[in-house]
């Protein structure tokens, strides 16, 4: 094995110098990550302060009438369970070498085929990126003409982009202080949120809720995937963050440390959400908090938040994977990349997914693009534990003109495979398609000639 950075590309060589000296504000780059910043303190914070979603909110909306209190409950515990797990696996190649997700993908899809799983990646962060930042902005306009009388909702939203284009060029610098400075404020905000709901809609729901038979069957391991259907874009790129995090910790750990980082957000949000819509029938957060917080100071600090959590979660979540795609294929620096996805979020009409009938949208749109997701998963995880034992060649996953270069047609193959079983069990998509896909690979890999470079 060789762990040197010889082969790197002319645009990654000087990069890889450059952070093996020092960790500079915005200088991100592809090479392999010798100086990282972030503790396990910084690195629980930053997943805890980067996991307030809003689409968990409607995710919640989504399973109202189907699943009862405990079940709603249960499903997200579970679905956090199954990210935990699924981050630390898949993270293991990116915390031990240091490497991003598109470069981690190289040796399973090679040099131009790794431009498929990260689209797949970038285009629902991009979606997600602009509708966050218009409930970001939704929230701060109510503030403004609450207190100001000034309502201008695409002002604040024009406004609030550019202040999070603003944050993201600073890159894991910026992102580390941003999300361990913000996650006490999001944790008493979270709370306080949960407590104003169950106070102002409490009796109506104590009834319906609680005696509703719900099911235990397909529905509720259909919830429990929307749940885990947020997060699994992060069970793909997971390693752009874990090669941010100090050597040192083991994976049984890193398991808990990410279950137990988006767990308290997920539940507090997921099942608002759930309890929210039951009793007053809305999907939109804004309106939602409007009416269950009677003290306008309280209701003003509120809204803050809920803009607040949208950058936290954007600039981690959001941001860096669609990025890290962006400088591979053209070869751009991070900042410029940066600049480029935020003015892209603008183009995802993110007004058309906060109407009152959004909720069921969201959740197809999670479906589908789960079932994108698993089988690129299941590729990734295969290629790294069963067909390279957990020992990868970072010359060549450097080198285009070696081994890896083009496309692995067993990849592609496999993830054909695993997106057609995932689309017959649409609404468990995520799980369907992982083993459809991860033996279509196995196999090829070790049996199709054609792929044998890949396996050198």
């Amino acid at each position: 094995m060789s762990t040197s950075t010889s082969a790197l590309t002319s645009e990654e060589a000087p990069n890889a110098a450059q952070s093996a000296a020092s960790k500079a504000v915005g200088a991100e780059s592809l090479a392999p990550q010798s100086t990282r910043i972030m503790g396990r303190t910084s690195y629980f914070l930053a997943w805890f302060g980067g996991c307030v979603s809003i689409g968990t909110f409607a995710m919640g909306s989504s399973v109202v009438g189907t699943l009862n209190l405990l079940q709603a409950t249960l499903a997200i515990a579970i679905g956090c369970f199954v990210i935990g797990v699924a981050l630390a696996i898949n993270g293991a190649a990116g915390y031990k070498y240091g490497i991003p997700f598109m470069v981690q993908a190289r040796s399973a899809f090679g040099f131009t085929g790794t431009r498929i799983p990260g689209l797949v990646r970038a285009v629902p962060a991009i979606v997600w990126y602009g509708f966050q930042s218009w409930i970001g902005a939704g929230a701060l306009n109510m503030v403004s003409a609450t207190l100001f009388g000034f309502d201008n909702l695409i002002f604040y939203f024009i406004t609030f982009q550019f202040l999070q284009i603003g944050l993201s060029v600073l890159g894991f610098q910026g992102i580390k202080w941003l999300e361990n400075i913000g996650s006490a404020f999001i944790l008493c905000s979270l709370m306080y949120m949960f407590y104003a709901t169950v106070q102002r809609y409490g009796d109506e729901l104590s009834a319906s809720l609680l005696t509703m038979e719900g099911s235990w069957g397909m529905p509720f391991w259909s919830a429990t995937m929307l749940f885990l259907g947020i997060y699994s874009t992060m069970m793909l790129n997971v390693s752009d963050y874990s090669r941010e995090h100090k050597k040192g910790t083991g994976q049984g750990l890193l398991t808990t440390l990410y279950a137990m980082s988006i767990l308290p957000c997920t539940l507090f949000m997921g099942l608002i959400g759930y309890m929210v819509s039951q009793a007053t029938g809305t999907a939109d957060p804004i309106q939602v908090f409007a009416n269950a917080v009677d003290n306008t100071p309280l209701l003003m600090i509120t809204l803050l938040f809920i803009a607040f959590a949208q950058v936290t979660t954007n600039v981690l979540n959001n941001v860096v994977p669609p990025t890290y795609v962006l400088m591979d294929v053209f070869k751009l620096k991070f900042p410029v990349a940066a600049v480029i996805v935020g003015l892209l979020a603008f183009a995802t009409f993110p007004w058309k997914l906060v109407q009152p009938e959004s909720a069921a949208g969201l959740q197809l749109f999670v479906q589908t693009y789960s079932a994108f997701l698993g089988p690129i998963f299941a590729i990734l995880v295969v290629d790294y534990y069963v067909i390279r034992r957990r020992t990868l060649d970072i010359g060549k996953l450097y080198d285009e003109n070696g081994p890896y270069q083009g496309i692995n047609q067993a990849a592609l193959i496999a993830t054909v495979v695993g997106i057609a079983a995932a689309l017959a069990f649409s609404s468990v998509s995520w799980y369907a398609s992982l083993i459809p896909a991860g033996l279509t690979y196995y196999l090829l890999m070790k049996h199709w000639p054609a792929c044998q470079r890949f396996t050198q």
